[in-house]
Formats: C-alpha cells, sequence, structure tokens
C-alpha cells in the first residue's frame, strides 16, 4: 500500500496516510482513460449546430435560364450550393454527440487517473480545509503552503467557505467525492484531497 503524507492548511506535515491500493495502487488502464474522457467531452456538446441544404434554403424554384444556347453552364437552380447564397453541401444538423460507458468501465478509468496521480506524487492529502470566512487570499495562501498553482480540490462536504473562497481563483477547482471525473483529474496538475474525503472515496470505490 501506499503512503503518503498528511499536510496541515501550514504545508507542515502532521502524519502520513496509508492508501488502499484498491482505489489508489490498481493497473492503469489508459485505454478506458482516455474513453472517460472522450466520453465526458462528448457528453458536454450541445450538438445544437445546423445549416440548410440547397431544400431549404428559400428562393431557387425557377431554372435561372434555359438549358442550352445562352453560353452559360447549365443550371437547374440559384440556390444550388455553388451559388452565393446557395445551400450548403452536407450541411450539418442537430444531433446527440453523447455515449456510454459501463458502470464497470467508469469505475476503473476514474482508479486509474487516482492511481496515476498518486505514483506521479501529485496526490496531495489535507487534515482538515476549513474557513471561518470567504476569503480567496486565505485559499490562495493554503496553496502557496503546499507549492501548489494548479489544483483540483476534493472535499467531504459542501463547505460555502471553502467553495467560494477559491471560485475566484482560475487555475482551481472545488469538487465533492460524489463529483470527481477523470477529466477533472488529470486536467489540474495536483489532486489536493481532505482526509476524509480519501476515506469517502475508498468506502465508495474499493
Amino acid at each position: 500500500m501506499a503512503n503518503v503524507a498528511i499536510y496541515n492548511m501550514e504545508g507542515s506535515e502532521v502524519g502520513s496516510l496509508e492508501l488502499n491500493d484498491a482505489v489508489f495502487g490498481v493497473e492503469i488502464n489508459e485505454h478506458l482513460v482516455h474513453m472517460a474522457v472522450v466520453q465526458q467531452l462528448a457528453n458536454n456538446r450541445q450538438g445544437t449546430q445546423k445549416a440548410k441544404t440547397r431544400s431549404e434554403v428559400r428562393g431557387g424554384g425557377r431554372k435561372p435560364w434555359r438549358q442550352k444556347g445562352t453560353g452559360h453552364a447549365r443550371q437547374g437552380s440559384i440556390r444550388a450550393p455553388q451559388w452565393k447564397g446557395g445551400g450548403v453541401v452536407f450541411a450539418p444538423v442537430p444531433r446527440d454527440y453523447s455515449f456510454k460507458l459501463n458502470k464497470k468501465e467508469k469505475r476503473a478509468a476514474l482508479k486509474s487517473a487516482l492511481t496515476s496521480k498518486v505514483n506521479d506524487s501529485k496526490f496531495i492529502v489535507l487534515d482538515e480545509l476549513k474557513f471561518d470566512e470567504i476569503k480567496t487570499k486565505k485559499f490562495q495562501e493554503v496553496l502557496n503552503n503546499l507549492k501548489v498553482s494548479k489544483a483540483l480540490v476534493i472535499i467531504n462536504e459542501n463547505d460555502k467557505n471553502v467553495v467560494m473562497s477559491a471560485k475566484n481563483i482560475p487555475a482551481v477547482k472545488t469538487a465533492l467525492t460524489n463529483t470527481i471525473n477523470v477529466y477533472d483529474i488529470l486536467k489540474y496538475d495536483t489532486v489536493v484531497v481532505t482526509k476524509d474525503a480519501v476515506a469517502t472515496i475508498e468506502e465508495v470505490y474499493a
């Protein structure tokens, strides 16, 4: 089992924690991690793009000139794709880009992503993360103490003071243990987790 240090908000080491190998020490499956990221990005797409084909563009019902004898190339409609204001060839239409992954595949991908952060020493455990008031400056001080800049901060409960304090820091995102996903874990350089959040993750995914 991997051992990681536990830090306080001042950046001092206050203990160590043994991580469960069933969650933080699995064999990394890069294919499933890739599929989980692709799925999340695909599911976020609106798919509302639309352009008109030649059958949908207004006008152009009459043949612009007779077939032969004018010296022009033959034309059937002024709304054909080669005309200005004409329809679009193979025009995009609204569609649903989403697809599904099995629950087992999702869990395996998440475990792989968490394991990769532990292996890269980019997984920091905090004994607690609490603020008496909403203060971005205080949250930034905690990050500076931990020598972290771009971080995903995982907390166990929806603490308004913590969430709102981190909201104005561009390179930081807070997440609850039940909202973590592969894309966010990989997007941010470091994963900062509270000790009780680690226990919850192990309880759910082990």
